[in-house]
């Protein structure tokens, strides 16, 4: 890049190159000129006049503006070059609606209007691609969820619907204090239930994010019929990064499956109604097979190494209590020998625990496949029911 410089003056001239991208984008580099510099004088000008400053400090200011000039240019124009393929000009979109037509009786006009308005998120693809589940070690996952104000705000949801929740317990043999934690764990109990469309979540992931494009796909089949079924404009609809929704971040294929009606008024709404939500999770749980009045996870005693082998291999129970005996790993409550459970291995800052778990710890997988969920879950659970 070559610049003139009017000793006499002590001005800089701008460049020719440099001329049009600022007429293009003032606003942007004139922000930035005034975060960047600090200068008293900030007016972006043509080549025909001058930015003035002092020359003993002008070199030293040029140098800095060069770099800024070049990021905008070289951004500019990629900006541009990288706006979304509108969905409908998708081939596998187009064969989507053709087959939600054919199979489920839609509209293709009112399906095409939808597409058009759906709108790819690159914010969801970012999201996706770094769970916590999958990026934190257990110390770094509990500190985002076992907080005194999620603790104190999971034992007010307890007291306020006390009746609700012991009438899911009764049914359906889930201990209240459990739905309590996964409605802490998951929404803050309905505090924060997703900022993001759900048309536009699944439409991103199901045609944008081919890792796992099977599944979404078949959620948005889902969730175009959930609506239809609940009257609900699906545009209107809102959940997380993964279109999972309400209270308890149902995705649509389980909203259609285990959400219910446990208030009486013929609606089962978890978006809104908390007493749904409660007799949802209940539900769920139970059908994933909960067990009333079974242990769920106990802290286990270890004893040499033997047993590294088998930890954490598998969230589902497959070594009974015998068998972790005779591999150095015991429990400080008696259980019965055929008892089958899994063995669970967490990492705090220091050190490492591990833990016994059973069918119940394994059941809360189910809602979220991590043991780091099913944790959370449990040890919230344990304090939200204290005193």
């Amino acid at each position: 890049m070559n610049t003139k410089r009017d000793l006499r003056t002590k001005t800089i001239f701008l460049p020719c190159a440099v001329e049009s991208m600022l007429n293009r984008s003032f606003t942007l580099v004139n922000f930035l000129f005034a975060r960047t510099f600090a200068l008293p004088e900030r007016k972006i000008i043509s080549r025909a006049k001058v930015f003035k400053k002092n020359s003993a400090v002008g070199k030293k200011i040029w140098v800095r503006l060069c770099g800024l000039l070049l990021v905008s240019v070289i951004s500019l124009p990629l900006t541009a070059a990288s706006d979304p393929t509108p969905y409908l000009e998708y081939p596998d979109v187009q064969q989507f609606i053709d087959s939600m037509v054919m199979e489920h009786g839609f509209n293709k006009t009112e399906l095409e209007d939808l597409f058009g308005t759906a709108k790819q998120k690159q914010s969801i693809l970012d999201a996706i691609a770094r769970p916590a589940e999958k990026t934190k070690e257990w110390w770094e996952y509990r500190n985002i969820f076992i907080k005194n104000k999620r603790i104190s705000q999971g034992k007010a949801f307890l007291k306020k619907h006390a009746v609700i929740l012991n009438q899911a317990e009764q049914k359906f043999g889930v201990p209240k204090e459990i739905i309590v934690a996964i409605l802490g764990v998951e929404t803050r109990y309905g505090r924060y239930t997703g900022g993001y469309h759900v048309m536009d979540a699944l439409t991103t992931l199901s045609f944008d994010y081919p890792r796992r494009q099977k599944f979404f796909r078949q959620q948005l089949v889902e969730f175009l019929l959930l609506a239809r079924e609940e009257n609900q404009d699906p545009r209107d609809l809102m959940g997380s990064y993964a279109g999972a929704m309400g209270y308890g971040q149902f995705m649509p294929s389980s909203y259609r499956a285990y959400a219910i009606d446990f208030d009486g008024d013929e609606k089962r709404d978890i978006w809104t109604n908390p007493a749904d939500a409660v007799g949802s999770i209940a539900n769920y749980l139970s059908r994933h097979g909960w067990k009333a009045g079974q242990p769920i996870v106990t802290r286990a005693n270890t004893t040499g190494d033997r047993f590294e082998d088998i930890a954490n291999k598998s969230l589902k129970p497959k070594y009974t209590i015998k068998e972790l005996a005779e591999l150095g790993v015991t429990s400080p409550n008696r259980y019965p020998d055929g008892t089958l459970t899994s063995l669970i291995k967490l990492k705090n800052k220091h050190a490492l625990e591990y833990w016994i778990g059973f069918q119940n710890f394994y059941v809360i997988s189910r809602y979220n496949h991590s043991r780091l969920y099913s944790m959370a879950v449990f040890q919230l659970s344990q304090l939200v029911k204290e005193p």
